[in-house]
Parts: C-alpha cells; sequence; structure tokens
C-alpha cells in the first residue's frame, strides 16, 4: 500500500500545445500519451461499458496517443472487476485503486497526480457530460487555450430546485471571492499540462477543483453543451454532499463569512445603543413599556443564537486549518495499473 504526499514529479522539459499536436497519430500503448482523460469511479458498474466505448471512440478519432486514467474511489460494486478486464484488452486503460472512499475532488487529484499527457481532460463517469466534446476542447487546445471548461447551456433530467440552488450558489460565489469561477460549470474540462503541474502544488485538504482551475489563471475559454440525463445508477453527489462541497468552496475562496461577524456586531452595538438612549427617554417620561423580563430574555436568546452561529462559522475555518496542519496525505492508493514510469509521482 502506497500513500500520495508529494505534488509529482518534476518536468524538465514542457512541450508547446502546437508541438504536441503535431505528433503523428499513432495508438501504440507504448507511446508517452498526447491526452490522459481522469475519470473519478465510484460505483459505476453499469457505466462502465458504455463510457469505454464512447471515449475510445473520440480518443481514437482525435488521432493522437492517449491515456485513460481511472481512479477507483473505494467502489463496493464491480466497478474495479470491469475497469481491470477493460485493461486486459486495452493498456491505455489506467486505474489508480484507492484504499477506501476519499472523495470525488479528491480522486480528481490523484488522477492529476498521475496523468502523463501533455492535455489532460477531466470528466465524470455518470455520461452526463458528452464525452464527445473532448474533441472540441482539444482543438481550443491547439488554438492555445490552456484550460478549457464546459459550459452547461441546458442540464436535462435536474429538478428545479436543483436547477435554482446551482444558479444561486455560482451567482453567490462569483459576488463574494475575487475568484472569476465562471457560471454553470462543473469540474468537466480540459487543461494543459503546465496548468495540471501548478495545481499539484496546491495540496490543501478540502477541495473545490473547478475554483482552483480558476484561480490558477492562464488562457481561459468555455464551450457550452447540452448536458445529458444520468446514463445509469444514482446520483453520487445528493444534497448532503452538495451543501458539504459548497461550504468547501465558500471556505477555500471568501473571508466574508468572518467579515460577516464582524459587520453584524458593529450593527448590534449601534441598535443596541440607540435602544439605550430609548429606553432611558421613555423611562425618564414615565413610560413603562419597558418594564418586565420578557423583552430582556428574548434579546439574551437572539444575541446568544447570533453568537454560536458566527462561533459555529469560525469553527469551521478552524477545522479546515487543523486538517491542513496535520499534514496527511490527500489519499491512499492501494494499487496502480499500468503506471510504470520511474518518475512514477507515488514513488517517495
Amino acid at each position: 500500500m502506497s500513500s500520495q504526499t508529494e505534488s509529482g514529479p518534476t518536468e524538465t522539459a514542457q512541450r508547446s500545445p502546437n508541438a504536441a499536436a503535431k505528433q503523428p497519430a499513432n495508438q501504440d500503448p507504448l507511446l508517452p500519451p498526447v491526452i490522459s482523460v481522469i475519470v473519478p469511479i465510484f460505483n459505476e458498474e453499469e457505466v462502465v461499458p458504455e463510457l469505454y466505448r464512447r471515449m475510445v471512440a473520440v480518443l481514437d478519432g482525435i488521432g493522437q496517443p492517449w491515456e485513460l486514467v481511472c481512479v477507483n474511489d473505494g467502489s463496493r460494486d464491480d466497478s474495479l472487476s470491469l475497469l481491470l478486464s477493460l485493461r486486459e484488452q486495452d493498456a491505455r486503460v489506467k486505474i489508480i485503486n484507492f484504499s477506501r472512499n476519499f472523495g470525488h475532488q479528491i480522486a480528481i487529484t490523484a488522477g492529476m497526480d498521475y496523468a502523463l499527457g501533455h492535455a489532460i481532460a477531466i470528466i465524470d463517469a455518470d455520461l452526463q457530460d458528452p464525452p464527445e466534446l473532448i474533441g472540441d476542447m482539444f482543438q481550443k487546445w491547439r488554438e492555445g487555450y490552456e484550460v478549457v471548461y464546459a459550459v452547461r447551456a441546458h442540464r436535462r433530467g435536474e429538478s428545479r430546485f436543483k436547477l435554482w440552488t446551482a444558479s444561486a450558489f455560482y451567482r453567490l460565489l462569483r459576488r463574494i471571492t475575487d475568484v472569476e469561477i465562471p457560471v454553470n460549470t462543473g469540474d468537466f474540462r480540459l487543461i494543459d499540462r503546465q496548468v495540471l503541474l501548478t495545481m499539484r502544488r496546491l495540496r490543501e485538504k478540502h477541495r473545490f477543483m473547478r475554483g482552483l482551475s480558476s484561480w490558477v489563471g492562464f488562457r481561459q475559454t468555455g464551450i457550452e453543451y447540452q448536458r445529458a440525463e444520468r446514463f445509469a445508477g444514482d446520483t453520487k453527489y445528493p444534497l448532503s454532499k452538495m451543501l458539504r462541497l459548497t461550504l468547501d468552496a465558500i471556505t477555500s475562496f471568501s473571508y466574508i463569512p468572518l467579515r460577516l461577524s464582524t459587520y453584524f456586531g458593529f450593527f448590534l452595538a449601534l441598535v443596541s445603543l440607540l435602544g439605550i438612549i430609548i429606553t432611558t427617554v421613555l423611562r425618564l417620561s414615565g413610560n413603562n413599556a419597558f418594564f418586565g423580563q420578557a423583552s430582556t430574555l428574548v434579546a439574551v436568546l437572539f444575541l446568544g443564537g447570533i453568537q454560536l452561529i458566527f462561533l459555529g462559522i469560525i469553527g469551521e475555518y478552524l477545522a479546515r486549518i487543523y486538517d491542513d496542519v496535520k499534514a496527511r496525505p490527500l489519499y491512499v492508493v492501494s494499487k496502480v495499473y499500468g503506471f510504470s514510469d520511474p518518475d512514477d509521482p507515488r514513488d517517495p
């Protein structure tokens, strides 16, 4: 069993996008890949065969050496067995098998640590994001763009509540952060190797990968597409995980929640000062409206609730600092299949 603690091998030479794209098309699995496609896998046994079929059709059509990096994130079904069967047929399928489930964002990170291509695509396994769009992304990369993200022009099969909350989340994030995160985008994107190497250096525990890919900068562009319904199986992002991802995104890229406690404190202090003046004037004028314990009790409970809320917000930030200070590896790899390079990032 091996653990990932380093940011990956140091690369001594970078090939420009145009130079890589001019390589002759050759599907020899021993050739260094020009394109790497990272796919996190968690209980996707119903999807894996169709995912592979469509991915091969797309990548072979591009005409460049490629690899499919599948990260098995602690699946409890036959996903790993299916992936191993595919690898027996096609050596371009490579597998990173986690020791347990570490989460979607961490699985993407592991794929980025191991990917060898000059252009690296990230796509979910559920086929809501069409693999066929990777060809268009690759073309944009050849034009010189270093990050090509997919913009969801339409989302089929999702409830109005999901659509509304997703839209509200991205707009809120754009308002409270200094990072320009594109609206209606997910993790489906293609990045240049220079971007990948930069992102490898970012080892924070609570990760929001689409935010990190925006934070690093570089030349970016988007491509609109129609998002399909899930091919099979159940969603791997229920409401609880979406809320956790939202919290990670906000705490990773914004200090506004912490500043709110200061702003609200000044506001309550002003209200309290006005209340003292009003109460004093009424008492001196003989008005008995503020006699009794009810108003005092309500005020104390209100202020106590506000204090607990902001203590909780501070606690969220402290918990993230605590996790990073422990310096544990982001994930633990049980075994890898297909990575035999001496500069393999899992080697110390």
